[in-house]
């Protein structure tokens, strides 16, 4: 199991390197916590951020799996600890003409209260992009007024998995600037049956093919109903976590023993999601011009849902 090369992230395959940084705002609950990836200058010799930052997400993560922190933590800082993103830490920003797409990502657990943070988000590069400080408590170092004019706040979308698929879809509702939404394997159950003539904008599901259940699929054709745009794919070969980075750090063996890991190749799946989340994205945030065209097909791992409605228009 260790001796696989899957065991690692997979670099980015974009034009541009990748940076990354911890972004804090305030110390109370109105405050906002996230990670910001965003296009970088290459530099030599660049430090690759831990994927698990410090031992308490260990304890996190055992407690969120259910098992004992007292022997789940140290397992799973024994088994990830030594993993790191393929990322420039803090890398310098690269700058462009008319600035990027922004793309917000939920891991969704809480539903209306990670919307509003969506939403917050959203606030804070309005706010840089009027020119207003926004002190990053956590590293003051990184001046967030770099991205000034680097942020085209004309093309935003919003993204999530699981519960954060639902959050994606809520946080159309809240906030008007999400052009779009992109769910994947969202599990719809949380979303009240009155919030579904509020969602106007077109959402792409990406599904796997053994989480969904009829009910959540019938909540997801509601949606589709109601815009021509929206999509409903399936990953044939895939499972709830093929998602996730988990595909990428757990060896095969592993995989099945925990239900992780489908048929598909993980590389496989990752490009898949990234070919159809990336043609959604150009079409409703008009960035063809960025990111330049993509098709071809999916290599036929693709299904639109049965109920007919192709991968895209």
């Amino acid at each position: 199991m260790g001796g696989e090369q899957s065991l690692a992230l997979p670099p980015g395959k974009g034009p541009h390197g990748v940076g990354c940084v911890d972004v804090m705002v305030g110390h109370t609950r109105q405050g906002l916590f996230l990670r910001l990836f965003y296009p970088c200058e290459p530099r030599a010799g660049a430090e690759r951020p831990r994927w698990i930052p410090r031992y308490e997400y260990s304890r996190g993560m055992a407690q969120f799996r259910s098992r004992s922190p007292r022997w789940g933590a140290p397992l799973l800082h024994i088994a990830f600890g030594s993993c790191r993103v393929p990322v420039s830490w803090k890398g310098p920003f690269k700058p462009r003409s008319g600035g990027y797409p922004l793309v917000i990502f939920s891991h969704g657990l809480g539903v209306h209260q990670r919307a509003n943070e969506c939403v917050r988000a959203l606030r804070l590069f309005q706010a840089v992009r009027g020119g207003r400080p926004v002190p990053n408590v956590l590293h003051p170092d990184f001046d967030l007024s770099v991205l000034k004019d680097g942020v085209d706040l004309a093309k935003v979308a919003v993204m999530g998995h699981s519960f954060g698929g639902v959050t994606a879809v809520l946080a159309l509702v809240k906030e008007p600037s999400f052009r779009c939404a992109v769910a994947l394997d969202a599990w719809m159950f949380p979303l009240e049956n009155t919030l579904y003539p509020e969602v106007s904008r077109p959402v792409l599901f990406i599904n796997a093919e053994k989480f969904q259940t009829p009910e959540s699929i019938a909540k997801m054709k509601r949606l589709s109903s109601r815009n021509s745009q929206t999509r409903i794919i399936t990953v044939l070969g895939s499972v709830h976590h093929s998602q996730t980075d988990f595909a990428f750090l757990t060896g095969k063996l592993a995989r099945r023993i925990f239900s992780m890991g489908g048929t598909l190749d993980p590389h496989k799946g990752l490009d898949i999601i990234s070919r159809a989340t990336l043609a959604f994205l150009q079409r409703h945030l008009g960035t063809a011009r960025v990111w330049g065209h993509v098709g071809g097909g999916l290599g036929g791992h693709e299904s639109p849902h049965p109920a007919g409605l192709p991968p895209w228009g």
